[in-house]
């Protein structure tokens, strides 16, 4: 049995906050402390993420353990009056939050849930300095530098056209060099021939 009337759990339920929670105030400040800067319900973005970290490609989700069905919580427990219809609402919220990261997840959004009862102060700073690895850890792999292998093909290709190659192979270029040479020799050899007839004119 419900120990709050209708009317108060009408007032209870109404009195929660969709923005600015606790939660969420203090995983802000706790980022914001550690340089972390970042954008509040983008609107342009699928579920209006609690915190955008257009830097680190990543979107933050505060959640509250009862409105987003926490399973194995304790913190989720659904109500005894109108059970089925706190039953059938939380459903929906999870069936959505499930669309909304799907969509993030396409566009190329990397999606981290933070959930109420991390929050509790026993865990906290656990929570908040995973919170700061997971980041980090995102940033570096998807700004790591890439080694670039060379595959066989271009391994042996080479500036000039593969024509040439094929020339030398079938001796073309090699006879045309043998005649280069030839003709070097034999002007040096008429050269010193001529030195030699003019030395003996002169004596």
């Amino acid at each position: 049995m419900d120990k709050l009337t209708k009317e108060q759990r009408h007032r209870c339920m109404a009195s929660i906050r969709g923005k600015d929670t606790k939660p969420e105030i203090q995983v802000r400040r706790f980022l914001f402390s550690r340089g972390f800067r970042y954008r509040l319900n983008h609107p342009r973005l699928p579920g209006h993420p609690d915190i955008v970290l257009r830097k680190y490609r990543t979107v933050i989700f505060v959640n509250g353990c009862f409105w987003h069905g926490h399973e194995g919580c304790k913190y989720y427990v659904v109500p005894k009056s109108n059970t089925k219809f706190w039953t059938a609402k939380i459903e929906r919220n999870r069936t959505r939050d499930k669309e909304e990261q799907h969509k993030l997840a396409a566009m190329g959004w990397h999606c981290i849930t933070v959930w109420e009862c991390q929050l509790k102060p026993a865990i906290r700073d656990n929570t908040l300095n995973s919170l700061v690895y997971t980041l980090n850890r995102i940033y570096l792999q998807d700004h790591s530098i890439k080694r670039y292998e060379l595959s066989e093909e271009e391994c042996t290709m080479a500036a000039e056209p593969a024509f040439m190659y094929s020339s030398i192979a079938g001796g073309s270029s090699i006879s045309s060099l043998e005649k280069c040479l030839f003709r070097s020799s034999s002007h040096f050899l008429i050269g010193l021939f001529i030195c030699l007839i003019l030395s003996c004119m002169s004596c």
